[in-house]
């Protein structure tokens, strides 16, 4: 077994990495660009060594800086994460050449099944089910409509080195083709140094379903069940679960049988993910194998109790597989909600900032479920422009999957963080979204779902009552304060002003009455509903969390001028709480609405601006694209929201712009 590993990588993998070597006693070392000097996995490992600037291809993508950090450190084994050099096949070449191990599968694997074109021919060879397409590569636009024609729309066009939604695009249309390859093939070069792109038939109404193998280097290779990652936005995963609610034992053995074949046939001896494709009829198909550790890997973790990263180190060192396929057992169920920096009001755009908030839930057994958080940032920390937008994998096991979906909703709810926009209000609505519930669920779930983009709902029924209790209890325990001030002449008992509230939430009002008997609060409403509530809250915490009528609840609070904002299961609203005249009064008082001139084109996200497309003086329709801005690895094309003249552009192709900031402006 090695001595020591270094972590050619960032981030929450990075620190995924390192606790499991920590547990099996390996010394490890980071790396880090300019942007990562005060990172979280720069303090937990061992040593760490500075390999560069900030962007990626001048620090986390430089093959000799690594190679050089081993030999400074003396580290024996590389292990890549995902991402950055994982599925490159000329880095375990490197390492191999420099005498230190990869701690992932032999090159020839990599470069049989980690290029998208060659592993659909490695597939087709090898009998595997594959997706109608070109496995060619595609020289330009046109040959892409050519070859789109001939399959049928609508297709997907594919970066051939791409992963993580990147290089990515769907296109219902010849003109969406020509304009898909560009945007592809750019961003294919930025984020893999490899633009090749090809097209296949996009299946519609699909699931997308995965299998994780392992293999040893004696030749043995088994699956460990599926993941079930359907809930995507922009061909990115957002919510991953194991096992899947679509397949049966027929069909997951057939998948798995299938992911093991295609294996063995390109002798993998790592941990990896076949891909596939699926119908709602479960038919699938090949789509393509991650030569890597999968973001999602937490899941088939806590359905299996295997620990993937010590499977794929004790492998890399030459140990056999200390398990058969026999004896894999899927028990109960996961799911993990990626947690990250962006704004889903906004159309999901990236955020960065300092983290001057972040407090995750408690990780741990709590009743018969379990919660886990992987991250790789810390309260004080900053979310950069240069690296992917996660924060966190938030991961919940329970017995059923509905009780793994309500243990993540409450994680969720228990998740506070400030100083960005974040994606957690979204992945609470998702909770508690009855189609995610029941289980019917496909690539296209976000946009049919949300077609307008998301809005946090104002709470209604059941969660609407829970939010005004807490609200009461919450203004009850300000005023238990007040009341504690010294050299008052009052009644130390509630008086009546104090037991008889309105807490007005979302402009709705709810007359409550509050009664402290013990240390529980009593919350009757007007119908004369009781709420138990009982909670250690204290004032400045940026969670709520105790129990509403026997419930277990969390909720987010945050503090506003006379009242608070809660968020709560998907739903947020702002809270006050008034005597039964203020309320009244305050019935009366004008709303100020905000005004837009509508004139202007801002940068959504802090950015660089790849392209201005339009000139001053031209006409533009509804829908053109204007500009292109750059942020986080991803090309976002802005499009015109009407038909305008464009009267002045503010920017220019290269320019770095923070958010809101003016590109051009409409006559």
């Amino acid at each position: 077994m090695f001595d020591k590993i270094l972590i050619a990588n960032r981030g929450e993998i990075a620190c995924r990495i390192i606790k499991t070597a920590r547990r099996m006693g390996i010394k490890t070392v980071a790396v880090y660009s300019d942007a990562d000097r005060d990172a979280v996995h720069v303090a937990m490992a061992d040593e760490a060594v500075h390999i560069g600037p900030a962007p990626a291809a001048q620090s986390y993508l430089l093959i000799d800086k690594i190679i050089d950090a081993c030999k400074q450190t003396g580290a024996q084994a590389v292990h890549p994460g995902y991402g950055f050099l994982s599925e490159r096949e000329s880095f375990p070449r490197a390492l191999e050449a420099a005498g230190i191990v990869f701690i992932g599968p032999n090159p020839g694997a990599i470069a049989a099944m980690g290029d998208k074109i060659e592993s659909k021919k490695a597939a087709s060879a090898a009998k595997v089910s594959t997706v109608p397409g070109f496995l060619g590569v595609i020289e330009s636009p046109e040959h892409a409509v050519t070859i789109a024609d001939e399959i049928g729309y609508p297709v997907m066009i594919k970066a051939s080195a791409g992963g993580g939604g990147k290089g990515m695009r769907i296109a219902h249309s010849s003109g969406e083709v020509a304009e898909g390859f560009a945007r592809a093939k750019s961003e294919a070069a930025s984020s893999f140094g490899d633009d090749r792109v090809f097209v296949e038939k996009f299946i519609t109404d699909p699931r997308h379903i995965e299998i994780q193998v392992i293999g040893d280097k004696h030749g043995n290779v088994i699956y460990l069940g599926e993941r079930e990652c359907s809930i995507q936005r922009r061909n990115q995963k957002v919510i991953e679960e194991a096992p899947s609610p679509l397949l049966d034992e027929a069909t997951r053995r057939k998948m798995g049988e299938q992911a093991v074949a295609l294996a063995k046939a390109v002798n993998y001896d790592s941990a990896g993910t076949v891909e596939f494709v699926a119908g709602q009829d479960k038919s699938f198909y090949f789509l393509e194998m991650n030569t890597r550790l999968q973001v999602e890997h937490p899941v088939t973790e806590m359905i299996t109790g295997l620990d993937l990263v010590e499977l794929m180190i004790r492998v890399a060192a030459g140990e056999a597989l200390p398990l058969g396929q026999a004896d894999v057992r899927l028990n109960g169920w996961a799911v993990e909600s990626r947690v990250y920096a962006e704004d889903p009001t906004r159309n999901f755009l990236p955020s960065i900032g300092r983290l001057t908030t972040y407090r995750p839930p408690a990780e741990g057994q709590f009743g018969g479920a379990t919660v886990r958080n992987d991250t790789g940032v810390e309260e004080g920390g900053e979310i950069a422009i240069h690296y992917d937008p996660m924060i966190a994998k938030l991961v919940t096991w329970a017995p059923t999957r509905a009780e793994a979906i309500e243990s993540q909703g409450e994680a969720l709810d228990a998740f506070a963080i400030e100083g960005i926009r974040h994606n957690i209000p979204f992945l609470a609505a998702l909770m508690a979204h009855p189609r995610w519930r029941s289980g019917n669920l496909s690539t296209g779930f976000i946009a049919e779902e949300f077609p307008e983009g998301f809005v946090a709902p104002e709470p209604k029924g059941a969660i609407a009552q829970r939010m005004a209790a807490a609200a009461a209890a919450i203004d009850h325990k300000m005023n238990q304060r007040k009341r504690g001030i010294s050299g008052q002449m009052r009644d130390p008992a509630l008086l009546h002003f104090e037991r008889d509230r309105v807490v007005v939430l979302a402009g709705e009002s709810y007359p409550v009455t509050v009664d402290a008997v013990g240390g529980t609060l009593i919350v009757t409403g007007a119908d004369g509903t009781t709420w138990p509530v009982s909670s250690d809250w204290r004032p400045g915490e940026p969670v709520w969390q105790g129990e509403i009528g026997g419930t277990r609840v969390a909720m987010q609070v945050r503090g506003l001028l006379n009242g608070v904002a809660l968020q709560h299961a998907g739903a947020a609203a702002e809270a006050r709480v008034y005597t039964q005249r203020e309320a009244a009064l305050a019935a009366l008082m004008p709303v100020k609405e905000d005004v837009g001139s509508g004139k202007q084109v801002l940068c959504p996200m802090p950015g660089l601006v790849k392209a201005i497309l339009v000139k001053e003086g031209q006409e533009v329709k509804n829908g053109e694209p204007l500009a292109i801005v750059e942020a986080m690895k991803m090309e976002n094309v802005l499009r015109a929201e009407r038909d305008a003249t464009v009267a002045k552009i503010a920017a220019k192709e290269g320019d770095s712009l923070a958010v809101d900031a003016v590109i051009l402006e409409f006559a």
